[in-house]
């Protein structure tokens, strides 16, 4: 009994130990891309479920699609912004017309008009800008 008490002890002890977290190992960040243009329909069905792409300029190479930040507001208004891992450390390339297409899908459950806002960046007085599309529900 001592013998697997002993053995139990030493692997956990290896594995607390090969496990151990470096502040120093963290090699990515996440970061906000602004959207350049939305494909969204004209008009919603209730009850359906419809697709919204998105396109965005992909910086360098060193940015991967992470996911979208989907916020939704009081009266059926969403906010979404595209995320990215960025891999620091790394040698990055500068790109210069690396555009990215991603779509999401929206359930629609409301009757009522939907307004979408994405985020296209911060203007220069560090205000966020949207572009904004109303999207009204037929039955």
């Amino acid at each position: 009994m001592k013998k697997i008490v002993f053995l139990v002890s030493l692997v956990c002890v290896t594995l607390f130990n090969s496990c151990s977290v470096d502040d120093s190992a963290a090699d990515f960040q996440i970061e906000f891309i602004p959207i350049e243009t939305v494909e969204i329909p004209t008009e919603f069905n209730f009850g359906e479920t419809h697709i919204i792409t998105v396109t965005y300029k992909r910086p360098t190479t060193c940015h991967s699609f992470s996911s979208f930040q989907y916020v939704p507001e009081d009266n059926n208004v969403r906010n979404v912004a595209v995320i990215n891992f960025v891999t620091l450390g790394s040698d990055c390339e500068t790109l210069e017309d690396d555009f990215q297409s991603k779509s999401f899908s929206f359930s629609v459950l409301d009757t009522n008009s939907y307004t979408f806002k994405f985020w296209q960046g911060k203007d220069d007085n560090g205000q966020d800008m949207y572009l904004i599309y109303e999207v009204p529900v037929t039955n």
